[in-house]
């Protein structure tokens, strides 16, 4: 068994550009990675996960993943369960924004104040998310 200590938590986020969710889906983790969870979590970059990154394929085959996805097509999950199985955790950032009936953004630049609030509302479920991978928990 590995010890707790030396466990990191891999966050695949969605890259989808096209919907608002994505820009907040890659927001929300980069908040987690560099504030929320620093020194327990690391990226995997989904194009490079999908295209046969060494890095990305040795990691996720030896550490957790949560996917992080902008909406019901979960490419984020779905890509890393065909390459590495199932994650962690998955999250879809619609679902989210559904369960605490917050608006969706209308914009995929130049986020307005509710958006950062979105932002730090997924920020702070994915982190919750990495607190209970690294508890063992479901």
């Amino acid at each position: 068994m590995m010890d707790k200590a030396l466990i990191k938590v891999g966050i695949v986020s969605c890259s989808g550009e096209e919907l608002p969710e994505g820009t907040l889906s890659r927001l929300a983790c980069r908040k987690v990675l560099d504030e929320l969870k620093p020194g327990t979590t690391v990226t995997i970059c989904l194009p490079l996960f999908i295209a046969g990154g060494e890095e990305e394929r040795n990691f996720t085959a030896k550490f957790p993943t949560i996917t992080v996805d902008g909406c019901k097509k979960r490419c984020a999950q779905r890509s890393t369960e065909a390459l590495s199985g199932k994650p962690a955790k998955s999250i879809v950032i619609t679902e989210i924004m559904h369960e605490k009936q917050i608006t969706p953004p209308v914009r995929r630049r130049n986020l307005t104040e509710q958006d950062k609030i979105v932002v730090q509302v997924v920020a702070e479920e994915l982190a919750k998310a990495v607190d209970d991978v690294l508890e063992g928990g479901e």
